[in-house]
């Protein structure tokens, strides 16, 4: 649990950078690609990643356009490139201009009394969550996997 809007925002920008280099190496031509048929696709998780922050800044009051209109299915991979950008930063300065650090340990009722500052934790472990699925697979669609939490396989050797 953040107990401090300045712990949040380094994390947050530390972990964005992780997942722009996963959403960089998204093709097109791999956005469909899923561990299985009737999983999630590459597309569907950088939409979803794109997009959830709102939820997220929303229950600890930060207020976010969505980053874009397109629905996931007309998503490029250039536009959810673009989408996470564009929320990773909106979120950064809303967070910055709006939240205090003593509204950390506000509670909400998030399925029982939940602080303001895990909410914020659940986000960060949210988006760790899909961007492993997503690099699972990119390796599967033999894509080049970024190294987010370490040196990749490929990296090691070169």
């Amino acid at each position: 649990m953040y107990r401090q809007v300045n712990d949040f925002l380094n994390e947050w920008n530390a972990e964005a950078v992780s997942t722009i280099a996963v959403m960089d190496a998204l093709t097109d031509e791999k956005l469909e690609q899923a561990i299985t048929e009737g999983h999630s696709t590459l597309r569907w998780l950088g939409w979803h990643l794109a997009t959830s922050p709102v939820f997220f800044a929303s229950l600890v009051g930060v207020n976010l356009a969505p980053p874009t209109e397109k629905k996931e299915e007309e998503m490029t991979a250039a536009d959810i490139q673009v989408a996470y950008r564009k929320i990773a930063e909106e979120l950064k300065s809303a967070a910055e201009s709006t939240l205090a650090d003593e509204q950390l340990t506000e509670t909400i009722d998030f399925g029982g009394p939940t602080a303001k500052g895990s909410i914020l934790s659940k986000l960060i472990l949210h988006q760790t969550h899909h961007r492993g699925q997503m690099t699972v697979l990119l390796r599967q669609a033999g894509l080049p996997v970024p190294g987010v939490m370490g040196p990749t396989k490929e990296q090691q050797q070169g």
